[in-house]
């Protein structure tokens, strides 16, 4: 390393530029969940079903998942704030594009382009990050990613909500447009690559690795997001994806591990700390994203809500994490990393265990409650995780470890996502076969339910020779109802469990206090 390279700062403020750089990201992040609650409005305005709206989603994420993985090499051919610069370009004009769309086919091309080139921002931006401070101010900086990784899950939906019914869903695309000028002029401005961005030598174009990553990520997207919809393992085509998945990626490990020049180095997982780190923010993604979706979709399938105020019980969680990330920033050099990284997931375990406590008739304060406990462990893992991952690492190893710590973070998430909405259809039928075995004319308290149901009916007037089907009718759809309450608590349970069971490997990070002393970065 020459001494330039060693004594290299920025000349624009690390701080503006971690702003710039994360309102990019933020944009990105905030469309993969905006886009779900429009999609009955998207379906009637384009002609289409709901099911075929659905590949808008699915487009994009396939397209979102292959490019994050392949973002660092695209950096190197290109150039790291080159590259930037034209993902940030072009999602905007895509999401434009996206807005003017008058056929469903056309959507999903737009989106697909749109998650082509909004897959490089969130890598790119912690790489940028990670080189603009150094390792003792990290923390503080990671503190800046981990709003827009965790909040814009969370605003996604509550803005995707008030915009579709108050405006219209084409908006939800349109707003990325002023987002989207102001983050590219602020880059052009402030962004500049460090002399070992700009001195990388490009490793050329591995067509195998692209193509075997493109093939793996691509049809397991394909398979996670389609899955519910195709009854998962019961559908040929899902049951196709799934081995063309596993092919791909065991291919992709393979060739990755051995090839000269590899598209993505995956010796980086052979730091330990880095290891570590990217199994706790798969973990991490598996339960931010699940947890997100779980609460909205029991507000409305259970309570009633509408999107709107089923997307506004996670607002409370947003402004928690707000105020908890710039506090465990502060904490974060004066305590081992890995103690706030165990907190985080023993406060995550407690708050889902808290949640599987639901009732039919919660309040929204009591859900909204729900949610901001979890977020609570979400503030101790997001920044800490980050810190301890790349703590060890070379910077010249720094857009390969970004590209891959976004990748499964994401990934986890769809897997998280996808688990949950098939753990919620799987335990409610099995709680409604359990619970059924009670509605029988030999069990008393039965009995004692239909004759009170059919004696409320005949004081409010229904005719006398209807009111037992009646009835029966009522007490099955409660039956329902709760078979679905066991259900969601079931899978909230599930997931402690799951939180809990990877409180011990969070001991196995190194003892590292980022205040305590500064890393020097390795040489080569």
């Amino acid at each position: 390393m020459s001494g330039s390279d060693s004594t290299w700062k920025p000349r624009a403020n690390p701080w503006l530029i971690a702003v710039v750089v994360t309102v990019a990201a933020f944009m990105e992040v905030l469309d993969t969940t905006i886009v779900n609650v429009s999609l009955p409005h998207i379906a009637g305005s384009l002609s289409s079903s709901y099911d075929d709206a659905t590949w808008a989603l699915t487009s994009y994420l396939v397209a979102n998942g292959i490019v994050l993985t392949i973002s660092g090499w695209l950096s190197t051919v290109l150039g790291r704030k080159r590259y930037f610069m034209i993902c940030i370009g072009m999602f905007t004009v895509f999401s434009f594009l996206c807005g003017t769309s008058t056929s469903l086919p056309e959507l999903i091309i737009f989106r697909l382009l749109q998650g082509f080139f909004g897959g490089g921002l969130q890598p790119n931006q912690q790489s940028i990050i990670l080189d603009t401070f150094e390792p003792a101010q990290r923390g503080r900086a990671l503190g800046v990613v981990a709003i827009a990784t965790i909040v814009a899950p969370i605003l996604g939906p509550t803005l995707g909500g008030y915009i579709t019914d108050n405006i219209s869903w084409r908006w939800i695309f349109f707003i990325n447009i002023p987002v989207g000028a102001l983050g590219l002029f602020g880059v052009g401005a402030l962004v500049e690559d460090p002399p070992w961005i700009k001195n990388r030598r490009s490793r050329g174009i591995d067509y195998i690795g692209i193509a075997l990553i493109t093939l793996g990520l691509g049809c397991l997207q394909v398979a996670l997001d389609r899955g519910e919809d195709e009854d998962w393992l019961s559908s040929p085509f899902i049951r196709v994806m799934f081995l063309l998945a596993f092919l791909g990626i065991a291919g992709a490990i393979g060739w990755l591990l051995t090839a000269k020049r590899p598209v993505v180095n995956l010796h980086v997982m052979g730091d330990p700390n880095f290891a570590l780190g990217v199994l706790m923010i798969a973990c991490m993604g598996f339960i931010l994203y699940s947890s997100a979706v779980i609460i909205p979709q029991f507000a409305q399938q259970v309570v009633g809500y509408t999107a709107t105020l089923a997307g506004l019980i996670l607002s409370p969680g947003g402004v928690v994490i707000i105020c908890l990330i710039p506090i465990v920033t502060r904490v974060l050099p004066l305590v081992p990393t890995r103690y706030l990284v165990t907190t985080g997931f023993i406060i995550m375990g407690f708050a889902l265990l808290y949640a599987s406590r639901l009732t039919p008739d919660m309040t929204f304060t009591h859900l909204a409650m729900l949610r901001a406990t979890q977020t609570v462990g979400l503030a101790f893992m997001f920044v800490p995780i980050s810190t301890i991952a790349y703590s060890s690492l070379p910077r010249e190893l720094n857009g390969d470890a970004a590209a891959l710590y976004t990748m499964f973070r994401n990934v986890s998430g769809s897997v998280g996502i996808s688990m949950a909405t098939a753990l919620i259809t799987t335990r409610t039928q099995v709680r409604s076969s359990y619970l059924s075995q009670n509605l029988t004319p030999l069990n008393q308290p039965y009995n004692a339910l239909v004759q009170q149901t059919q004696a409320r009916l005949l004081s409010m007037g229904h005719a006398a020779g209807t009111t037992h089907d009646t009835a029966v009718g009522l007490i099955y759809q409660t039956l329902r109802t709760q078979a679905a309450v066991l259900a969601y608590s079931d899978v909230f349970s599930i997931c402690a469990a799951a939180a809990f069971c990877i409180v011990p490997f969070t001991f196995l990070f190194s003892d590292y206090k980022p205040g305590a002393k500064a890393q020097a970065p390795a040489a080569h």
